[in-house]
């Protein structure tokens, strides 16, 4: 996204009820239950869904009570939660077939602490953070309001509020922004794409979801009716996993920060703290907003680097956009490494990742979203660095 300039910009989300998001959930609940039993559980878990069929893969190392029909119950009890009990994929009819197997030797020796080695990074990469102004959330706005959206509509569905009564897990919007001198003034167009009941026809739906959306979007947003777009299809009766496969990581975008910023190519769900793709990334998302919200600069983006098996990052790297407030970016990097231990276990440690706290961020993104100090979720969403940061340049 550039700094200046006017221009339009478009980020969309997906719900819950999404196949992808299905899987993504999934695998996401496979990860909690081994985290429950063991924290220091091993999981890569990826998911498949189709028509009601559940394929779980991958590989763990954690104790022996968590079972293929132990998982098997967590997950149906995922698909109810989401709202599934459809011809074509229902929480009680689905198959569910387990193939995890043990997690391989050759990578946990390089992960394991021993002796005088440190945890090691559970694979090579790269990962993004990213923080702006643009939102109460320090998110992009296009994707913020997208995903606002998107919840406001499953939280009445779950309410089982009359004003969405007949509309159906799977849904998909997309809002595009005007920019004004680099800062979002409105809304040109949105796309609300949801499954419905085959009673409603376009025009109800879209005469339901009007008001729902202006009143989502700040104060004279709204686009011109021509230009909101409602199941431009015609019709979205047959949905979900039912519709189209499901695979877990397949929504990395929707997961980050819509496009806006860039993004290191891992997916996050079904994959445990030690696996830097998710780790650092929350790292870098944590630090950014901090930057942000210590006032040292209007934008700011993230990135660390690791190699497998070493502990320490090989790289860490800001840029503030232009927007730093007298902060000299190379300074910076090293400042975030004395505020953060940016080693996996440092982490870990830092963020209380080793908790049950993951299917929660599976559907409409992993930032932006309240820290919950009871749940511990969304811990690198704090800002409490902010004082240690200031300190440091003297603010």
């Amino acid at each position: 996204m550039r700094d200046s300039g006017d221009y339009l910009f478009t980020s969309e989300s997906v719900s819950e009820g999404h196949p992808d998001k299905v899987a993504d959930r999934l695998s996401d609940t496979v990860l909690d239950a081994f985290l429950a039993a063991d924290p220091y559980a091993r999981v890569a878990c990826e998911t498949l869904v189709t028509t009601n069929r559940v394929v779980l893969a991958g590989e763990t190392r954690g104790p022996d009570t968590v079972t293929p029909e132990y998982l098997a119950h967590l997950c149906r009890l995922a698909i109810h939660d989401i709202g599934y009990d459809q011809d074509g994929f229902s929480w009680k009819a689905a198959d569910i077939a387990c193939h995890l197997h043990a997690q391989s030797a050759d990578i946990a020796q390089g992960v394991d602490a021993a002796g005088n080695k440190d945890e090691g990074a559970g694979d090579q990469g790269l990962m993004f953070g990213y923080a702006c102004r643009e939102t109460p959330a320090l998110m992009p706005a296009p994707l913020y309001y997208a995903h606002l959206i998107l919840r406001r509509i499953s939280e009445l569905r779950r309410a089982r509020d009359p004003k969405v009564a007949g509309l159906l897990p799977d849904a998909k919007s997309q809002v595009t922004l005007r920019y004004v001198d680099g800062k979002p003034v409105g809304a040109t167009s949105v796309v609300v794409s949801t499954q419905h009941a085959e009673s409603l026809d376009q025009s109800e739906i879209k005469r339901m979801l009007w008001p729902l959306v202006e009143d989502t979007l700040p104060r004279g947003w709204m686009p011109a009716e021509r230009e909101f777009y409602v199941n431009p299809t015609g019709k979205f009766v047959i949905g979900g996993p039912d519709g189209d496969c499901g695979l877990t990581g397949r929504k990395i975008i929707v997961d980050t920060y819509g496009g806006a910023a860039p993004h290191g190519g891992g997916a996050f769900s079904g994959k445990d703290p030690t696996k830097v793709d998710r780790s650092a990334a929350y790292a870098c998302r944590y630090l950014a907003k901090n930057v942000v919200a210590a006032g040292l600069a209007d934008r700011c983006t993230l990135q660390i680097a690791y190699a497998i098996g070493v502990a320490h990052p090989l790289s860490v790297y800001v840029d503030l956009h232009g927007t730093g407030h007298d902060i000299d970016e190379s300074r910076l990097e090293k400042v975030l490494r004395e505020v953060m231990d940016l080693k996996p276990r440092g982490i870990r440690e830092h963020l209380q990742m080793n908790r049950p706290i993951y299917a929660a961020t599976s559907a409409y993104g992993h930032f932006g979203r309240d820290p919950d100090p009871d749940l511990g979720t969304f811990t690198w969403e704090k800002t409490d660095l902010v004082p240690a940061l200031r300190a440091a340049f003297g603010r």
